[in-house]
């Protein structure tokens, strides 16, 4: 493969393991725990003992558990001592952040086996505590001192949104049921129980438009990969999937300073040159593991990513589209909505979740026929982005 640049070959990658606990609240459980556990599991489905490196994607670990050095305790205790291992920090795209990282060391030759693991522990503190955490993630100066939490400005991008498009907030139901439809049958989702648009337009308000139903749970968990050349994939007896394209961008990170508030121009430039990269489009993608973090980032990321145009993405839901048998279904084992949101483990959770559909393990949620996923992570209000293609090419 040839970066966008020409001016360096890659290796072509693969994925070969995955590992995952169940979203939750894990009262009894670490944040080692957590992480050794689907480290362990991700290493045991691609029969492997040990690995090169391990890249941990964590958003919070100093903050809300008082754990800094992340990646060398997990290495430790996961009994992969004296390889390298670097935590890596993009907000709620931390994990992706890290899969894009473990992309690069094999692709440019550095590694042959790389560990991934996203892990994040939120419920051992206050809401106030985890709020006041999640403000880190915006510009601390001019946005999170002055109180606008991520709740407050993805509250203010919505309102525009709803002004702009004259669309009623009632409008964006169907990604809220679309998503607990398909956590029902995701073992490891936190909330697995079906909403109606009913429940969604009666829902308690947090921030004006936005109420509960809007908003993506916090959680514990964690996810991982193994990736290793797709040369070597090929002996593999697990069932390998290709990463066509891994690719990151960012914007302003202060929501006042964007030029346009409703459009995720990381977003797109992420999702443009990961299309480059694997040499497709949006018309070749069977699903989008997308960021809906925020139901207003749902319509966001669609129209960004060019699977709806502008103002239209509510209207591609009302319709059916984004179904597990739609023209472009999301959110596939729940979403951050349904399956929960354990902050720096998301991005990584996305492609476990895709990595079953591409090897037709995703049970009664399977989407038919499926060869190329896309999945996109966002860090803060979209000042990161990170878009990862999977599949058969």
């Amino acid at each position: 493969m040839i970066l966008p640049s020409g001016d360096v070959s890659l290796r072509d990658v693969s994925i070969v393991g995955i590992g995952q606990t169940k979203v939750a609240e894990h009262w009894e459980k670490s944040i080692r725990d957590l992480g050794v556990e689907a480290i362990r599991a991700a290493l045991r489905d691609a029969e492997f003992e040990t690995a090169d490196a391990l890249y941990v994607g964590n958003a919070l670990a100093g903050e809300l558990v008082g754990q800094e050095h992340l990646a060398a305790l997990l290495a430790d205790w996961a009994g992969l001592r004296g390889i390298e291992a670097l935590r890596v920090e993009a907000a709620a795209a931390s994990g992706a952040a890290a899969l894009h990282m473990a992309y690069l060391a094999v692709a440019s030759g550095l590694h042959d086996i790389v560990v991934v693991c996203g892990v994040e522990k939120t419920t051992d503190v206050s809401p106030e505590a985890v709020t006041a955490a999640l403000a880190s993630g915006g510009d601390s100066d001019h946005e999170a001192l002055h109180g606008a939490t991520l709740e407050a400005t993805n509250a203010l991008i919505m309102r525009r949104y709803m002004y702009e498009y004259r669309i009623e907030h009632s409008e964006f139901a169907p990604f809220v049921v679309n998503a607990h439809r398909n956590a029902l049958n995701n073992p490891n989702a936190m909330f697995r129980f079906s909403v109606t648009a009913d429940a969604y337009e009666r829902a308690n308000v947090v921030a004006d438009p936005i109420n509960v139903l809007d908003c993506a749970p916090m959680s514990d968990g964690a996810a991982a990969l193994v990736l290793c050349p797709s040369e070597r994939a090929k002996k593999s007896k697990s069932m390998p999937i290709r990463i066509a394209a891994s690719a990151v961008a960012t914007d302003r990170i202060a929501l006042h300073d964007r030029h346009d508030p409703l459009f995720l121009q990381a977003a797109w430039e992420s999702a443009t040159r990961a299309y480059h990269q694997a040499g497709v489009g949006p018309e070749d993608i069977d699903f989008f593991e997308l960021h809906d973090g925020f139901t207003i980032m749902t319509a966001l990321s669609l129209e960004a990513c060019d699977f709806a145009e502008r103002g239209q993405a509510v209207r591609l839901a009302q319709e059916g589209e984004i179904g597990l048998t739609g023209r472009i279904p999301i959110c596939t084992m729940g979403g951050l909505k349904a399956r929960g949101h354990p902050l720096g483990a998301t991005g990584v959770y996305q492609v476990v979740e895709a990595v079953l559909q591409l090897r037709g393990q995703a049970g009664d949620n399977q989407v038919k026929d499926c060869r190329l996923a896309m999945t996109q992570s966002l860090g803060g209000s979209g000042a990161t982005a990170i878009t990862h293609i999977l599949g058969y090419l």
